[in-house]
């Protein structure tokens, strides 16, 4: 997912959106553990997704706070 996509969202898509890929975080690494995860680099992604979408939720808040 890239950064102009998740500017797009609004505050309460980004936090579903969050929400999905922790979900679906979880379910890789429990894939991981028991050796059935067919692609490793997919946790790599989704890990940026996450980390992606905090760093835009909190330029929103910073911006709120600065008006």
């Amino acid at each position: 997912m890239k950064v102009n996509e998740i500017r797009d969202f609004t505050d309460v898509e980004l936090e579903s959106t969050l929400a999905d890929l922790k979900k679906e975080l979880f379910n890789l690494r429990f894939q991981n553990a028991t050796n059935q995860l067919e692609n490793p680099m997919r946790i790599a992604e989704v890990k940026k997704s996450i980390a992606r979408i905090k760093t835009v939720m909190v330029q929103r808040k910073l911006e709120k706070a600065a008006n």
